[in-house]
């Protein structure tokens, strides 16, 4: 698995090289990557049908405290999440070769695709808690290149930061609540954490785990209050909104709660705070998707629906909820990346993808029309399609809830009365009625386009047929992965007549109705208000909240980061007396007694030198000259400190480092314009005071480190280890070169860096004064 993940990302690397090798044909070569990861994965499926399970593990980072392995899970859930990953991903691969043909972008779009597949394969893979957080971020940093990948449009950029910073405030979240969980349980593998579920539960962290991972889901899977950020990113291109955003990333969340369920699950709080957003998730956002004319926008607010109704059946959290969760991601994975491929389809042919100015697009293009057909039957929830099955065990699931159920059930219906109506909206306004002119001279998309749509929706009428193709194989050891036990059941298309068929009926005619009258609800005031209002608060929010961020940051650049020197010693003078000084003064515990009957007499004269060039040449010079022999006095005093110490090489360095630093400044100042004292005596007092007090700050805490007890194993170590380890016999040279001997590159680096911007500016300089001569 490790080595299927590392040969996705080294394609994906080399995809620019390989597009410019094959042009339009690159995307046939590129799709057999995931059509390979798709056919190894499928290799599992009898072993995995048979009750086993895959662990691979590779060291990463070992520590003194816990390892970070790169190992790997693979039981019926991630397989399941695997197979879709890499099933779509193979027609995504295609389809975007196709709708950005011709584009300058398309090389870094299949880039950017693979990549993001390879983190979303390695997050659903993944068995070490911090891998999983790795892959985790991955997916966030990928999704913004692929959703602001029409970087010169403003909306794709700020959809792109937008789903960025909501995703990403979330992963922080869910970082802290991995790693609590990892330190309450002991254990940092997934694998072994599934079995040891009281302890978590048990556990007085148990609350905080809980709600750092919820966060972590919920902003990633788009549920309220952070659903906003889905639908902003249908500014991405289609291909990008078919597979992240119906199809993988925003099931991300699912799949953790998914997994997390033998963890964390089978608690009251869990069913509530689970369920309950489920729940105002699935009915918020089916509603908004009849608010819009746009397809993509009516799929997102559709999915984002769908991604509610999963982790409501998350937080119910009976056996039956999990069996209608793996066969609801199923079904809705096949329709709504269909269904979404097919909008980019329309959009790419005829110009639009706004329903009111399209009609009659079913002669002119009819193998999307058949796709889009049965993936919205299925989507609609009607026979003989996969949803159907799907959707009647998500009723059963409502139904059979252990608080609640006819609140369960009686939103659930109401929420799929509004998907039905809007499946109708996705297929009948595009694809009959009376033709209409559209932008462009509407035609059939060519066969890479096409070919996803088509299959994915075949499947859904096989699999609604000939549910056993699946139902052992696949979906039973998938809902066991969730449930946390081996489960058995069989998936059926009729059940006979009882209370999920007709409540599904009843679904169904009421989406019919509301179809009918779409358009005077779509423009009556109380849709308009409920579109602007409530539901858009969290939007709103979020809005506000980034303006006060950048109101803030502009004050703190006006007042903080004003380009003065003087300003930025003060700032970092006073948050230190105010930090380490009421911390030392408060909390330190210290009994300071110092003495200078052992302070010698040419000691005393070094500490009257220095104080004296600080107190008059540098604090009350007016020339510049004069403060850099001032500050030259304070450097030769030190070297002569450290030579009575026996520290002659420090002393030797300490006298060229200020010799030379003397020369080069009094010579750069030959050509610096005479000093002007332009700050009034209010000013300089305040300096004082600050300068004064930063001082004996630091007097106060040598007195505090030399009065506590002197623990010599620093030392002791470097002057032991420093030859048999180090072949060296300086202490300090081996101290910066060997034991710290990243500090010392990073040291040069930054000198370095300096250097390199000051031979800039000085050509800089040169050239600006060449070009005015």
């Amino acid at each position: 698995m490790l080595i299927n993940l590392l040969l996705i990302f080294g394609i994906a690397l080399l995809a620019p090289w390989i597009y410019n090798l094959f042009k339009e044909r690159a995307g046939w070569v590129l799709a057999l990557l995931p059509l390979g990861s798709f056919i190894y994965l499928l290799t599992w499926l009898p072993h995995i049908a048979s009750g086993g399970t895959v662990t691979q593990s590779t060291t990463w980072v070992s520590m003194a405290y816990f390892n970070v392995d790169l190992s790997f899970y693979l039981d019926g859930l991630s397989l399941m999440f695997g197979l879709i990953i890499t099933g779509i991903g193979t027609f995504i691969v295609l389809y975007g070769g196709g709708y950005l043909g011709g584009s300058t972008y398309l090389p870094r779009f299949y880039s950017a695709i693979l990549l993001f597949m390879g983190s979303m394969l390695g997050v659903v893979l993944a068995d070490n808690l911090i891998s999983i957080f790795v892959f985790w971020e991955l997916t966030s940093f990928t999704s913004f290149l692929l959703i602001g990948f029409s970087h010169e449009q403003e909306n794709s950029r700020k959809a792109a930061l937008q789903a960025l910073l909501v995703t990403g405030i979330g992963g922080l979240a869910l970082l802290a609540g991995l790693v609590l969980m990892g330190f309450a349980s002991g254990h940092w593998e997934v694998s072994t954490l599934l079995n040891e579920g009281d302890i978590i539960r048990n556990h007085g962290l148990y609350l905080p785990i809980l709600l750092l991972v919820l966060a972590g889901a919920f902003t990633k899977s788009a549920q309220f209050p952070f659903h906003f950020w889905l639908p902003g990113a249908m500014a991405a291109p289609t291909p990008v909104s078919a597979y992240l955003h119906s199809a993988t990333m925003v099931k991300a969340g699912v799949y953790l709660l998914a997994r997390m369920h033998p963890v964390l699950g089978f608690t009251e709080t869990w069913m509530i705070l689970v369920g309950g957003f489920g729940l105002a998730t699935l009915l918020i956002s089916a509603w908004l998707s009849l608010s819009f004319t746009d397809l993509k926008q009516i799929l997102a607010y559709s999915t984002v629906m769908a991604l509610g109704t999963m982790m409501m059946l998350i937080g119910l959290g009976t056996e039956l909820a999990m069996k209608g969760l793996a066969v609801y991601i199923f079904s809705h994975a096949m329709y709504k990346g269909a269904l979404f491929m097919v909008a980019g389809a329309v959009d790419h042919e005829a110009g639009t993808r706004d329903v009111l100015k399209l009609g009659g697009l079913r002669s002119l293009m009819p193998i999307s029309m058949v796709a889009a057909a049965l993936a919205a039957i299925s989507m609609a929830g009607i026979p003989p399609m996969f949803g159907f099955i799907a959707k009647e065990i998500v009723y059963e699931a409502a139904l059979g809830a252990s608080a609640w159920p006819v609140v369960f059930i009686s939103l659930a219906v109401l929420a799929n009365i509004a998907i039905v109506a809007a499946s109708a909206i996705v297929v009948l306004r595009p694809f009959f009625g009376q033709p209409v002119e559209t932008p462009k001279k509407a035609h059939e998309a060519p066969l890479s386009m096409w070919i996803g749509p088509a299959v994915l929706a075949g499947m859904s009428v096989i699999f609604g047929i000939l549910p056993f193709l699946i139902d052992k194989t696949l979906m039973l050891p998938a809902a066991s992965g969730v449930w946390g036990e081996p489960m058995d059941f069989y998936l059926s298309l009729w059940h006979g007549i009882n209370l999920p068929l007709i409540l599904s009926v009843a679904t169904l005619a009421g989406g019919v109705i509301v179809y009918h009258f779409w358009d005077p609800l779509r423009e009556s005031a109380a849709m308009k208000a409920y579109q602007g209002g409530f539901a858009d608060l969290p939007r709103i929010g979020y809005e506000k909240l980034v303006d006060g961020m950048l109101a803030l940051a502009g004050w703190q650049t006006r007042v903080l980061q004003n380009g003065l020197m003087s300003n930025y010693l003060t700032t970092i003078l006073v948050a230190a007396l105010v930090g380490i000084g009421y911390t030392f003064l408060s909390r330190s515990g210290i009994v300071m007694t110092p003495t200078f009957e052992e302070v010698r007499v040419f000691e005393w004269a070094l500490f009257i030198a220095v104080l004296t060039s600080l107190g008059i040449m540098l604090a009350f010079g007016h020339s510049r000259l004069t403060m850099i022999v001032g500050a030259g006095i304070v450097g030769f005093s030190l070297a002569l400190i450290y030579l009575m110490h026996g520290a002659a090489d420090l002393a030797m360095t300490q006298i060229l480092v200020e010799t030379l630093t003397v020369i080069l400044v009094a010579l750069v100042l030959i050509h610096v314009p005479k000093l002007t004292e332009s700050r009034s005596a209010a000013s300089r007092t305040k300096d004082g005071v600050i300068a004064v007090s930063a001082g004996l700050l630091m007097t106060l805490l040598i007195f505090a480190a030399t009065a506590a007890p002197f623990d010599a194993f620093i030392s002791e170590f470097y002057a032991e280890a420093s030859y048999p380890m180090a072949h060296g016999r300086n202490i300090v040279n081996v101290i910066l070169v060997d034991f710290r001997a990243l500090d010392t590159m990073g040291e040069v680096v930054v000198v370095a860096i300096a250097g390199l911007a000051v031979y800039a500016l000085v050509k800089m300089t040169r050239h600006g004064a060449s070009k005015k001569a």
